[in-house]
């Protein structure tokens, strides 16, 4: 499974405080004056390795909400109702989460931080004529899957092609010959031999791999807790990039093997910024380390990144690494309610997210008609200290994912 980060870090499971559930169908009578409400069913984990990223979209959806709507949870004059539920990280729990809510009639369902399980939903929602919003799951195969599907978060490009952004600025800066295109650098990707690390290194290929730039890998076996050898072939490769996406507990022992090795002081090394309970992971290393980021917290200062920051400290939560999945997913969802009404008719949901554009915590965001991907801007980050901080926000265009039919 493509964890919805480059580097992935598993976190301990913490249960997460978001509305009550709601059992009515997706729209109906509330019996309160004849007012109307719509359901929107959030499946995601709570449970399972991805508890703390589920846990973060859950806050950023009810922080965005609460935002959305003034604080009112409802949108002219139409509740929203928010049904929780865990998927655990289970494909197949997923799917029975998704066609039990459509059995009842829900007409909107958003969330997961699973690409296993977001891929899986994405056939649901077409069937049933359902409008889903997808989580953090990072997979491209969301990107176009559906007329249906969309997403609230980034995608596996945009974290390589913001790398893409500093091969070319590092080429700029005059360190190496040749143009934007990378004409003679050379990437190593460093991952573990396992589905997770050879999906990274195909879509480094696919994004990198292009105007003159040489891709290789090393990948370690997974169980390996000796890691020397493995740094010494990713120096000995001569890279001028190297291209770290790490998953498990070893990653510590990575970082510090690397650096033991002389592989950060012999090539800009680039990883993605993970959530807050991450950071300590780099160890000694982190001040060598160039990070590919999401999301920085308290790095943005826009009326909606206020209004994050004054809700969760009222809370007394943090803002962190899916925050602004959970927040775009709840204006999303506004958005389609507004204009479709409590009605619910998907088709007109549809029609209302296609094209549009708004303001989130990162930055502006659109989300694109031909194929629904949320084209945002990215970040490149390094450590001030203990925590990141933003050296070069990435347009949003200059990122955009390769623009797909919709299947």
């Amino acid at each position: 499974m493509r964890r919805p980060a480059i580097t992935s870090l598993a976190a301990a499971a913490v249960a997460a405080a978001l509305a009550t559930s709601c059992s009515s169908p997706g729209a109906t009578a509330s019996g309160d004056g004849g007012a109307k409400e719509v359901e929107v069913a959030l499946i995601t984990s709570t449970s399972g390795p991805l508890a703390s990223y589920g846990e973060q979209y859950l806050q950023g959806f009810e922080a965005g909400l609460d935002h959305a709507t003034g604080g009112t949870g409802r949108i002219d004059g139409v509740e929203i109702k928010v049904s929780r539920y865990d998927d655990g990280g289970d494909p197949a729990k997923g799917v029975s989460l998704a066609k039990k809510s459509a059995g009842r009639g829900v007409r909107i369902i958003a969330g997961t931080a699973a690409s296993g399980v977001a891929t899986q939903i994405a056939p649901v929602a077409a069937q049933n004529k359902i409008l889903y919003i997808s989580g953090p799951a990072a997979t491209d195969a969301l990107t176009g899957a559906n007329k249906y599907t969309f997403r609230s978060g980034r995608q596996t490009f945009q974290d390589v092609a913001t790398a893409q952004q500093i091969l070319m600025k590092q080429e700029d800066g005059g360190d190496a010959e040749g143009g934007k295109g990378g004409k003679g650098k050379k990437v190593v990707v460093l991952a573990q031999d396992n589905a997770f690390g050879q999906a990274n290194v195909a879509a480094v290929e696919s994004v990198l791999g292009t105007g003159g730039t040489t891709v290789d890998s090393v990948l370690a076996p997974p169980s390996a807790t000796d890691l020397t050898p493995t740094a010494t072939k990713v120096k000995a490769a001569k890279p001028d990039m190297v291209f770290v996406a790490w998953a498990g507990d070893t990653a510590q022992s990575m970082w510090t093997t690397l650096d033991q090795q002389g592989v950060l002081d012999a090539a800009t090394v680039v990883t993605g910024l993970d959530s807050r309970a991450g950071y300590p992971v780099f160890g000694k290393a982190r001040d060598k380390v160039t990070l590919l980021a999401h999301y920085v917290p308290g790095a943005i200062d826009n009326p909606e990144a206020k209004a994050v920051e004054e809700y969760f400290g009222k809370k007394g939560w943090k803002t962190d690494l899916f925050t602004p999945d959970g927040f775009n997913a709840a204006q999303m969802v506004a958005r389609a309610v507004r204009e479709a009404g409590a009605d619910g008719d998907t088709d007109a949901m549809v029609e209302a997210l296609e094209g549009h554009t708004f303001a989130g915590i990162k930055g502006e965001n659109t989300v694109r008609a031909t194929d629904h991907a949320l084209v945002q801007p990215m970040f490149q980050a390094e450590f001030d200290g203990d925590a990141p901080k933003v050296v070069l926000t990435v347009d949003a265009q200059g990122v955009a994912p390769t623009e797909k039919k919709i299947g």
